[in-house]
């Protein structure tokens, strides 16, 4: 059960974090006057006494321009200093082949191959020519990281570096059971590129991948983080964590508590040096329903962590992760913000 005292707690935060939301929203920040200051002016600050306090780049995945340029814009209007960086700004600024495909059909056709069911000719058809077609642009998509100019990332991280933005990690599609080694290596060296200190990486529930990224990531001098979802226990990340000191943790707490663990603040205590960044989102328990929520509203111990990290002064970023439905009326940018403001206050700030 939930305790009641830190539920209560939680929601107290709800109305001021958005008052404070939509005061960044209407207002633009103040100099005031030392010129020390002037070098960072305008330029967003979400370290919180000692809590790095990023985000994903994918929770502004609704947003219709995907370009670097806009997506350092979300980052920017959002409040936040440093990121995850999705694949596909960087990869889009360094010119990678236009994807023909439409991802969301191809995901849902995968899905109806492994759902078992009896699936028409029509369709067996369809999935054919989809993997074709996948087929044929990853070809194009390795082709394309075999010759691409290290520059072009450097570029990128100039870019945003110069609007006080840093990228502490790097997720593109390239490190995958399908991937070859020339989009896993690719991947390291334009994260390297990005100035990040690890990417990251949905679990691959096969271990003798993660030896082999484990390896790969110590030849290219980063370390590679595994994400969850559901899946995730205490012991989930065990076999790779001991397989290579350049395996991490990319955790998620919302989903971690959404599978119907209690135990969130313990692991972070016992495995915090073998976490690269952490994933912050609002859900609800197994008991409750599971559900994505705004900060506040969920089960997810996010005042708790937060504090947690301040306290023991952990270095690992944790990334907001925008997955609850957005209100109408409002976007990406400005929910986003909302969640800063909530964690900000959490903090202390």
């Amino acid at each position: 059960m939930k305790n009641s005292k830190n539920a209560k707690s939680r929601r107290k935060f709800i109305g001021t974090a958005a008052t404070l939301a939509t005061g960044i929203a209407l207002g633009g920040p103040k100099l005031f006057g030392a010129p020390s200051i002037i070098a960072s002016y305008n330029k967003p600050n979400s370290r919180i006494n000692g809590v790095q306090i990023g985000c994903i780049t994918y929770s502004f995945r609704e947003m219709e321009d995907q370009s670097a340029e806009a997506t350092l814009q979300y980052i920017l209007d959002s409040g936040i200093s440093a990121v995850e960086l999705m694949g596909g700004p960087a990869e889009t600024f360094a010119g990678m082949p236009e994807n023909p495909i439409d991802m969301r059909k191809m995901w849902g056709l995968r899905k109806l191959e492994q759902s078992g069911d009896e699936i028409s000719e029509d369709k067996k058809k369809e999935i054919a020519d989809m993997k074709a077609q996948w087929e044929s642009y990853s070809k194009q998509v390795s082709d394309w990281r075999s010759n691409v100019p290290i520059e072009k990332f450097e570029k990128f991280k100039k870019m945003y570096a110069d609007k006080g933005v840093s990228i502490y990690a790097f997720k593109p599609r390239a490190f995958g059971k399908d991937n070859s080694d020339i989009d896993i290596n690719y991947g390291f060296q334009a994260g390297n590129a990005l100035g990040a200190s690890h990417v990251t990486v949905e679990h691959p529930s096969d271990d003798a991948h993660t030896m082999k990224l484990g390896q790969m990531a110590a030849k290219n001098g980063m370390n590679i983080a595994y994400h969850g979802h559901l899946q995730q226990t205490p012991t989930f990340w065990d076999i790779a964590l001991e397989q290579s000191p350049h395996n991490m943790l990319n955790i998620d707490i919302g989903h971690y508590t959404a599978a119907g663990n209690t135990d969130t603040l313990e692991l972070l205590k016992s495995k915090n040096n073998r976490i690269s960044s952490m994933h912050v989102k609002d859900r609800k328990n197994l008991e409750n329903g599971q559900e994505n929520q705004s900060f506040g509203e969920g089960d997810t111990p996010i005042i708790e962590v937060m504090q947690l990290m301040r306290d023991n002064k952990y270095t690992f970023p944790a990334s907001i992760e925008l997955e609850y439905k957005i209100p109408e009326g409002s976007n990406s940018v400005t929910e986003v913000a909302k969640c800063v403001e909530y964690c900000k206050k959490a903090l202390g700030a």
